[in-house]
């Protein structure tokens, strides 16, 4: 994660101090997550981590601290989940698993939400150029994870090797962050199955010639 971002001090903290800096940083992720950033203050994620205000400040010097403190806590989770699911996709059926899970999971949640990392974006990128780097950092590398599974799939000679694959993943990308925006809005996941089955069908027109779609 950026040198920026507030790590440093968690590596002076006791055991017991790592407990309550992880209780703090759950709390408050699952408060932005219904509530959002600006929907949610200290006052609030004290009571739900059941910390004191001197708790609280022990760890975060204020507000800022805590939010990079939950894009990193997010960022990593999104990143296992997506590491888990894509690093070992290698064909096209492989691919369309993978965005059954996503849209079945959002489905558990008729849209609401979003995305966990583009809910963030939307809320700190343009206030908070610390933050807004380390969620770039972060989509770049789920775009990567993307892009490798599409590489692999390219490989075993179902795309032809022209293919700029890296320029798929912007799109693939692209597509899913649209659909969650779009099935939050309509507290339905239709659209967000719609937007990735675009992509994939666009996807499944390069395959290359005399290759059957797999």
């Amino acid at each position: 994660m950026n040198a920026n971002s507030d790590e440093s001090p968690a590596i002076r903290l006791t055991a017991r101090g790592m407990r309550t800096r992880t209780r703090i940083v759950a709390a408050a992720a699952d408060l932005m997550r219904v509530q959002g950033i600006g929907g949610t203050t200290l006052d609030d994620v004290m009571v739900a981590s059941g910390v004191s205000k001197s708790q609280l400040y022990r760890h975060f010097e204020d507000k800022d601290a805590l939010v990079r403190a939950v894009v990193t806590h997010v960022g990593e989770f999104v990143v296992a989940r997506e590491t888990n699911m894509l690093g070992k996709v290698s064909t096209l059926a492989g691919l369309r698993r993978w965005r059954d899970s996503l849209v079945k999971a959002n489905a558990l949640r008729h849209g609401m939400y979003g995305c966990a990392l583009g809910s963030l974006a939307s809320e700190v990128s343009d206030h908070d150029a610390v933050a807004r780097q380390m969620l770039d950092e972060l989509f770049q590398t789920w775009q990567r994870l993307i892009d490798e599974a599409l590489a692999r799939i390219q490989r075993t000679g179902v795309l032809d090797e022209s293919i700029d694959t890296s320029r798929l993943a912007v799109g693939f990308l692209a597509s899913l962050q649209g659909g969650y925006l779009l099935a939050q809005t309509a507290r339905d996941v239709e659209p967000m199955a719609i937007a990735v089955d675009v992509a994939l069908a666009h996807l499944e027109s390069l395959t290359a010639p005399g290759r059957a779609a797999s």
